[in-house]
């Protein structure tokens, strides 16, 4: 009896075309992506869609992006993770613009809720984080909004978990200071 083909090698067959090899990929890796998505999001559809998203990217071309170096399910949760992200940001967009239209046509003010959450997208928080660098900001979205763990955060955003802690600890005194 053969062993089972490596998750490398089902790729480069799926990346050629290979259904039977994209499928097998697929029930391997689905379960788990979706279980893990889901302690990042409650919200069952959303990450379901994330989830068919990403396989659907690796079938149309992204298994061919896979260079054969480090570990495949990594990569995968690197794709699944930043495909989630930005389905709650879009998710984020479309509620706070259901909110604007309640708001103009006349419904009752902003609960206190809201009006903290304007405060905090809006306020000096906002300003804060905008004004962080780049990768520092990055590391908040991963391990504070988004909340990654220092691992995670290290394999999605491509950089060792030491300079992820790093990164959070400098991006925590520049808030610290800019906020005090």
């Amino acid at each position: 009896m053969r062993p089972p083909p490596e998750d490398a090698d089902l790729l480069a067959l799926a990346a050629a075309g290979d259904r039977a090899a994209f499928e097998a990929f697929y029930r391997r890796h689905a379960v788990w992506l979706t279980l893990r998505l889901r302690h990042r999001c409650a919200d069952e559809s959303l990450v379901d869609d994330v989830v068919q998203e990403t396989f659907l990217e690796l079938w149309h071309g992204g298994a061919a992006r896979y260079r054969a170096e480090g570990d495949v399910a990594g990569w995968l949760w690197r794709i699944g993770s930043r495909r989630l992200i930005d389905a709650l940001r879009r998710h984020g967009a479309r509620h706070r613009l259901g909110r604007l239209l309640a708001r103009l046509r006349g419904r009752d003010e902003p609960s206190a809720e809201e009006q903290v959450l304007h405060g905090v997208e809006h306020g000096d928080l906002a300003g804060a984080l905008a004004r962080l660098s780049p990768e520092l900001r990055a590391v908040v979205q991963a391990t504070v909004l988004d909340g990654l763990t220092t691992a995670e955060a290290a394999v999605l955003l491509g950089i060792p978990p030491g300079t992820v802690k790093t990164r959070a600890m400098r991006a925590r005194r520049q808030l610290r200071q800019e906020l005090a």
